[in-house]
């Protein structure tokens, strides 16, 4: 059966994992995309590199990130938070965002890299959370 989970479980899910589906509308038509996040202080933050999924975001600022955690058919949590795309302009907000990143992520050579060496073109965004809601399965 599934069950409701309260905003304080949903946070607690979001801010547990480090990998999730950002969800967008390009031009009417669904968008979803696998992304790596942090989630902090009611903001999901992302990076990416120019393309067609910050083009979508710069044309239609509502986006949703969807979070999961299987362990099997039985027993799992989602959640899916709705926001408001927002980018990063600020110098020093961009690197305090770039290095928490880095510490939340696994130490993997390719994380490493794309965010110690973050090229002035990365886009660094956050969706300001306005909505989060979550459900369960335990058998």
């Amino acid at each position: 059966m599934i069950n409701p989970m309260g905003e304080r479980e949903s946070k607690a899910l979001l801010s547990g994992e480090w990998t999730g589906r950002l969800g967008c509308s390009d031009h009417g038509k669904p968008y979803i995309v696998p992304v790596h996040y942090l989630f902090d202080n009611d903001c999901v933050y992302v990076q990416s590199p120019p393309g067609h999924k910050i083009d979508v975001l710069r044309d239609n600022p509502n986006a949703c990130l969807q979070v999961d955690e299987v362990k099997d058919d039985a027993h799992w949590r989602s959640v899916l938070a709705f926001g408001l795309y927002e980018e990063i302009k600020d110098v020093r907000e961009r690197e305090r965002v770039l290095s928490d990143m880095f510490e939340r992520w696994p130490h993997t050579a390719e994380v490493e890299s794309h965010t110690k060496d973050a090229t002035p073109d990365t886009i660094v965004f956050r969706i300001r959370v306005t909505g989060i809601t979550g459900v369960f399965e335990n058998h």
